[in-house]
């Protein structure tokens, strides 16, 4: 795999006002990346970045669910080189709560069909300036079901199997496709799992060593690398693991 120099990129990041996000975007940032793109519903919650960083920070109000507001920010970032799909949701609720299919589809318009829709948008772009790389953000849990996250770990699932398509479909065009497996990360999203947890800040930069790197498939932080390597020895032997974590009635 080719390596590549993040100081050398032009960045979009989706969900980059908080979480892992927020820690690629700085992390982005101290590397001495040319520019980012900073994607967030609410302009406002990037207004410090902008303080600390000038204009090597660009605000873009976006909604992913809003396929208007991806194609209006796609025309104003031509010059990205690197896309970070990151923005995501859990949601949550067991099989037998009246809103799981609700939260699920939520999950999946969020985790999955955004994605989809930004890449959409941004692969001609990339073409355009070189190939460049993207980078999706799914989950360990996307590679095997933690059923107490199951509708999320399928909307995760949905990411990882996307990742394997655009890489194949983007090779021609020369660009990198990452995907990116943490574990649990200490984040507002996974702030009611009663897990050790690794900052997002060590995400970050374990994702953008992947990507100068270039490692295919990401394992950002200890448990998710642990995980992979149990996952490629025995898919089935985890699905066990997962499925004894469910507390039973």
């Amino acid at each position: 795999m080719q390596t590549r120099k993040i100081s050398d990129s032009v960045a979009f990041v989706t969900g980059a006002n908080r979480g892992i996000g927020r820690a690629i975007t700085e992390a982005l940032l101290e590397r001495g990346v040319q520019k980012v793109y900073a994607a967030v519903r609410d302009t406002g919650t990037v207004g410090d970045l902008v303080g600390r960083y000038g204009d090597r920070v660009v605000p873009l109000a976006l909604d992913v669910t809003d396929a208007a507001q991806v194609a209006a920010t796609a025309a104003v970032a031509r010059d990205t080189t690197l896309l970070v799909n990151n923005a995501g949701v859990a949601l949550g609720g067991d099989l037998v709560s009246g809103d799981i299919v609700a939260n699920a589809r939520q999950e999946m318009e969020v985790n999955y069909f955004a994605p989809l829709e930004i890449l959409q948008s941004f692969a001609p772009i990339l073409k355009t300036n070189g190939g460049g790389g993207v980078v999706n953000m799914s989950s360990i849990a996307g590679l095997s079901n933690f059923a107490i996250l199951a509708t999320y770990s399928a909307s995760k699932a949905a990411v990882h199997s996307l990742t394997q398509a655009t890489r194949a479909l983007l090779a021609a065009q020369n660009t990198a496709v990452f995907g990116v497996y943490p574990g649990p990360v200490d984040t507002d999203m996974a702030k009611g799992i009663d897990m050790e947890k690794t900052s997002p800040q060590h995400v970050a930069n374990a994702i953008l060593d992947g990507v100068e790197a270039g490692t295919t498939d990401i394992y950002p932080d200890p448990f998710a690398e642990g995980f992979g390597e149990q996952f490629e020895d025995s898919p089935r032997a985890v699905e066990k693991q997962l499925a004894g974590m469910v507390q039973q009635g």
